[in-house]
Order: C-alpha cells, then sequence, then structure tokens
C-alpha cells in the first residue's frame, strides 16, 4: 500500500500571524509574564503543534489567538478566519443530548431552527457518531465525548464548501491528553482525515512530543516561562503517520533532547 501524502501548505499567505506579542497577567511588580515577544505565521491549511514545558504560555496563547483575553504587546492578525477552541475537557451540557449540544452550537452560530437537526446530523457522521444522536454525554466513552466535543468546534466554524479552504481556523487545547493511548491513536486518524477533507488551519497545543510530530507539518517549540519560540521543526514525512514508528521516533527524540535543554536552562 503507498502512503498518502498532504500538499506542504503554501507559505505565501498567512492564516495566523502573530507579531511581537507578549502577554502579562497582573501589574506592576507583581506581574506574571506569561507571553514574551512571540512572533508566528502560520499558512493557510497548515497544522502547527505547540510544543513546551508546563507553564510555559500555550494555552495562554491560544486563548488569545481565540480573542478569548487580550494581548499585553503586540498584535495578533487571524485575516477573518472563523475560529472555533476544542478544550482539553469536553464541557459538553450533561442535560442536552449529543444532537442537543450540536444544534446549541449551530444555534449561536445563527443556524435556522430548520436546517439545525440535519447540519447536526451531519457533523455526527464526520466523527463517525451516527446513532449516537439522543444519547447524552455520561452515557458515552471518553474518546466518543471528545468526538462530540469536536464535531462542536465543527459546528462554529465554516462548513465544507462555504469558504476558501484554510479559511477556518481550529485551536486544540491538550484535547486528547486524557485518553488512552488507543483512543488517542484513534483520534489522531480522525483528526487528521477531518483537517484534510475541511481544509482547516490547525494550531494544536500537547505536551506528548510524539502526538505533535504525528500530527504536525511544523512543531513549534516555546521556552519555559515565559514563553518565547526557541525554535521550529518542519516535520518532512509523508502522511498518514504512525506514531511508533521509527521516523517518528527518531524526530519525537531530538525535539526532546532540545525541550530538555530549554527546560534545564530555565532551572524548571
Amino acid at each position: 500500500m503507498t502512503e498518502a501524502t498532504t500538499a506542504a501548505p503554501s507559505r505565501t499567505a498567512t492564516a495566523v500571524r502573530l507579531a511581537g506579542v507578549s502577554k502579562a497577567f497582573g501589574s506592576g511588580s507583581a506581574a506574571l509574564l506569561a507571553l514574551d515577544n512571540v512572533s508566528l505565521d502560520v499558512a493557510p491549511g497548515e497544522f502547527v503543534c505547540l510544543l513546551g514545558a508546563s507553564g510555559c504560555g500555550k494555552s495562554t496563547l491560544l486563548n488569545l489567538v481565540a480573542d478569548l483575553d487580550k494581548v499585553t504587546a503586540g498584535t495578533i492578525d487571524t485575516h477573518g478566519a472563523r475560529v472555533a477552541l476544542m478544550f482539553q475537557e469536553p464541557a459538553l451540557f450533561p442535560w442536552l443530548t449529543v444532537t442537543g449540544n450540536l444544534e446549541l452550537a449551530l444555534r449561536m452560530r445563527g443556524v435556522p431552527r430548520a436546517e439545525r437537526r440535519a447540519r447536526a446530523a451531519e457533523l455526527l457522521a464526520s466523527v463517525h457518531l451516527t446513532g449516537f444522536e439522543k444519547k447524552r454525554p455520561h452515557q458515552l466513552s471518553g474518546g466518543m465525548r471528545q468526538r462530540v466535543a469536536l464535531a462542536r468546534a465543527l459546528a462554529l466554524t465554516v462548513e465544507e464548501g462555504e469558504a476558501e479552504r484554510g479559511k477556518t481556523l481550529l485551536l486544540m487545547d491538550e484535547p486528547f491528553g486524557a485518553l488512552d493511548a488507543m483512543t488517542r491513536d484513534l483520534l489522531h486518524d480522525e483528526i487528521e482525515r477531518i483537517w484534510r477533507e475541511r481544509g482547516l488551519t490547525v494550531l494544536f497545543v500537547t505536551h506528548n512530543v510524539r502526538e505533535a510530530v504525528r500530527l504536525g507539518d511544523r512543531v513549534v517549540l516555546l521556552s519555559s516561562r515565559p514563553g518565547r519560540v526557541v525554535e521550529e521543526f518542519p516535520v518532512e514525512m509523508a502522511r498518514p503517520r504512525r506514531i511508533d514508528s521509527p521516523e517518528v521516533a527518531s524526530l519525537a527524540a531530538r525535539i526532546t533532547d532540545r525541550l530538555r535543554d530549554e527546560v534545564g536552562r530555565h532551572g524548571s
């Protein structure tokens, strides 16, 4: 079987541009600098993984891109893309069915009531959950709840065919960190498939170095607090990839060594 490949995203345009972004919490001598002078360009359709030690500002950076918080200095430009954020926890409404959770997201987006049920069914099909429409979150496994959360995030983005590919930005904050290895591996396949089919631009935060190499077109390494971009690693491997392949393991080991150097240098 030949390996499928994905054409490298064009670097002549940007879906996201961070220029000199800094973020401090508090003020005066008590201020805590979380991010310091971060500059990063993400191309339309690119899958970029952000990696770094705990507390380096990865989640803070996603919140800034999602406009859930404001920068202290610098600028962020998403070029009019529709942005959705997928959190570490599914955060589904427990009193709503699976379809109800998706329809609520669609209602927030302004989708007419007559269209919501059909759209919700399409989204569930895209994450292979057809048949679970009437289930409530407590009736689902952890992996299935994360699939619903992914479908909900997609509900808040441009549907396939509605806009130019690469104009939908999906932010993912360690979405698979709490799952077992097999479920996580299956969801890696799912998010890669959906990313390709919908032409998404993805910023993906993780602590798992192999996960970053498995999924990313590029791995961006942040320093310990305050977070700064210290190195970028292009992932020039054909897709699909296996998280346990020698090629993934080799690059992951190199990145891990660099991460250890950085953490040790900062005494974290």
